[in-house]
């Protein structure tokens, strides 16, 4: 236990999945050398050198640990290492997407957010680079927003909803828009929302990879991430109801328990999405039909 003088430890959580081009980079930008510091590596469900990569710098660094899990899915992983593998008591929970780089001075801009304003169950990130950069920060300051690449859960706030036994869905697409709106409502039904409870921290970021017209690689990778966030829509909607009408204790286990009393009101939506929208409704459908 820490003692007087020593402040909570703070857990940093890397997820990733086949990022063995970029785990090395995700892992240079932390605090592997610094005390205060325990770092979690979850590798699930892939099919490279990730762990590979990760374990080379475990036995490097005494604070990194290793979790290589054959199951995929990032709601998964994050149920079982944020709410079943971390002790309580902590003094913060970072959660970092395996292929982001945290900037420079990053991790101490959200602990500090969080000290500084005891309302705010989470503190997020603001993305660094790409073409949408400079908006997608304008919009998290507007709407107190989550990028699930990079932000800081209050140790309480976790240990509250590890006792709570409220957990996401394990097929959930995404995990920061649903852990920030548990974090807006404090874990209470959504008339309990307060966008001061998420704290964007402008003074922190992260970088990723940006999208290479030149690459089919990129152009492949980007086909599968637009319908995934079709996908996310909809759940989205199926989630906003759920918490409307039952609150953050009827979330289900998986979320396609509930597809076959959503999908005959979902559309496509018109202009760019509309494709996207269609694989997503037909991957849904199967989705339910195998249940």
């Amino acid at each position: 236990m820490p003692t007087d003088e020593e402040p909570e430890p703070v857990a940093v959580v890397v997820l990733a999945h086949n990022e063995e081009r970029r785990i090395g980079r995700c892992l240079a930008t932390l605090p592997l050398s610094e005390s205060g510091f325990v770092i979690h590596v979850v590798v699930n469900g892939s099919r490279d050198g990730t762990a590979a990569i990760v374990a080379d710098t475990a036995a490097q660094h005494h604070n990194l640990t290793l979790h290589e899990w054959p199951e995929p899915g990032k709601a998964r992983s994050w149920n079982r290492i944020v709410l079943d593998t971390l002790p309580p008591g902590l003094s913060a929970v970072v959660l970092v997407d395996g292929d982001a780089e945290v900037a420079s001075g990053a991790i101490p801009a959200l602990r500090s957010a969080l000290d500084a304003h005891l309302e705010a169950n989470l503190a997020s990130a603001p993305p660094l680079n790409g073409r949408r950069a400079a908006h997608y920060r304008r919009m998290m300051a507007q709407t107190h927003g989550v990028f699930g690449d990079l932000y800081a859960l209050r140790g309480s706030f976790v240990d509250a909803l590890r006792a709570s036994g409220i957990r996401l869905p394990v097929d959930l697409v995404g995990d920061d828009g649903l852990v920030g709106a548990l974090a807006k409502t404090d874990l209470g039904p959504l008339a309990q929302w307060r966008e001061e409870r998420v704290r964007p921290v402008m003074d922190a970021g992260f970088s990723c990879e940006p999208f290479n017209p030149l690459d089919l690689r990129s152009w492949q990778m980007q086909h599968g991430r637009m319908i995934n966030y079709a996908v996310r829509h909809f759940q989205d909607r199926i989630i906003t109801q759920v918490l409307r009408s039952e609150g953050p204790r009827g979330l289900p286990h998986k979320l396609a328990s509930l597809y076959a009393q959503h999908l005959s009101a979902f559309a496509p939506r018109n202009g760019i999405w509309n494709w996207f929208d269609r694989r997503a409704l037909a991957r849904m459908r199967a989705g339910a039909e195998e249940r």
